[in-house]
């Protein structure tokens, strides 16, 4: 169950909990309020009876005291054929006919509780009663308290979320920035070496793919230093760019692995920073690579829309689980023995911050293989 949970699932059961604990006590105390109630109505009940039988001075005006005291209970009284003899604490809108408004509150009445009876000789009264108005607070008060806990939930997994992002960022901008810092130095002291070595014509063959690799050497630094700036947009032909991405990683894939390029268009003008879109490329294809043990095939597919332009990269891996799917573009998140989990994160952020487009898995099976899907916007 530990990989279905994080940080944010703890916080939420958290805030769940102290939601049920306080409904919980409030239903209890609202319960006992509502007792209360029912009893001070039995009690104003006897005293009507009291003022209606009783001719003892001392009684009567206990009685009365007790009904004047009654300042929050609303409540009904009427006779046996439903007409109203008097009411209290009963707020309207109107400002002189009370006629509608008792109707109305005499059918809540009648639902909310069961009439009491004031029986004293030939004669009859029924008292219908409602909630007091701390009762009807009492009740909306964990809803209330629901609803700032959540409001507070998603202002604090925001707040955090985005933190958590930049520190991130700025973690990872400055790891690549320090990396091409660091291959500086050693590309330099190479690239004089290399001068050394082409004075003899023994070491011609051997200098021409020294130069490719250290080359590429140096396109590997370029692109971690454009990590964190803004790079250069540049009009590219979309098909040209990836034909050279497909055949040097064909060059470099195991002999069983065929790597496929299709498109329908032989031009798909596209404005790309080269270098980084590169290694985005090569990220999903070494992905791939890695998750094929050897052998397969890597399908990519470029369908040009008038809006964008979707690049599909297939392959017919192991899949990945669905329940990693999510956290796949998490930086330091991988499957793998060895590496950071760096690869995906950085291809998410090159695509969506630097070229204002979206990287996603439109769909990956256990067995049969995972596509990545790339959108970029004209």
């Amino acid at each position: 169950m530990r990989q279905y949970l994080n940080w944010k699932t703890y916080l939420v059961a958290i805030a769940l909990i102290i939601v049920a604990t306080s409904l919980f006590y409030t239903s209890q105390l609202t319960g006992k309020l509502a007792d209360e109630e029912k009893k001070k109505v039995e009690q104003l009940a006897g005293a009507i009876k009291t003022l209606s039988t009783s001719n003892n001075i001392q009684e009567t005006a206990f009685a009365s005291n007790l009904l004047a005291q009654n300042t929050s209970i609303p409540l009904i009284i009427t006779t046996i054929d439903s007409k109203t003899v008097d009411f209290k604490n009963i707020d309207s809108e109107y400002s002189v006919n009370y006629t509608d408004l008792i109707a109305s509150k005499l059918i809540e009445y009648k639902k909310i509780h069961p009439v009491i009876i004031v029986e004293w000789g030939t004669g009859k009264n029924y008292i219908y009663y409602g909630e007091s108005s701390l009762l009807r607070q009492l009740r909306y008060f964990p809803y209330v308290q629901l609803t700032i806990i959540l409001v507070f939930l998603i202002v604090v997994l925001i707040t955090i979320s985005t933190a958590h992002k930049s520190i991130q960022n700025q973690v990872w901008v400055g790891l690549s920035k320090e990396t091409a810092h660091q291959l500086g130095t050693p590309l330099s002291s190479i690239e004089a070496w290399l001068e050394l070595l082409r004075d003899k014509e023994e070491n011609k063959d051997a200098v021409i793919e020294m130069q490719k690799d250290l080359d590429r050497l140096k396109l590997v630094a370029e692109r971690f230093s454009k990590v964190g700036s803004a790079p250069k947009l540049e009009d590219e032909n979309l098909i040209l760019r990836l034909q050279d991405i497909v055949a040097y990683m064909q060059l470099r894939a195991p002999k069983k692995v065929k790597i496929n390029l299709s498109f329908s268009e032989a031009e798909i003008p596209v404005n790309i920073s080269g270098p980084l879109f590169d290694w985005v490329m090569e990220n999903l294809i070494r992905n791939a690579l890695d998750a094929m043990a050897g052998q397969g095939t890597i399908d990519i597919t470029v369908l040009n829309q008038p809006h964008q332009i979707i690049i599909d990269v297939q392959d017919n891996g192991k899949g990945i689980p669905s329940y990693q799917i999510k956290k796949v573009f998490a930086p330091g998140f991988t499957t793998k023995k060895r590496g950071w989990g760096l690869g995906l994160s950085l291809s998410k952020r090159i695509i969506e911050k630097y070229h204002h487009g979206s990287i996603f898995v439109k769909q990956s099976e256990i067995g049969k293989g995972t596509t990545f899907r790339i959108i970029l916007k004209r």
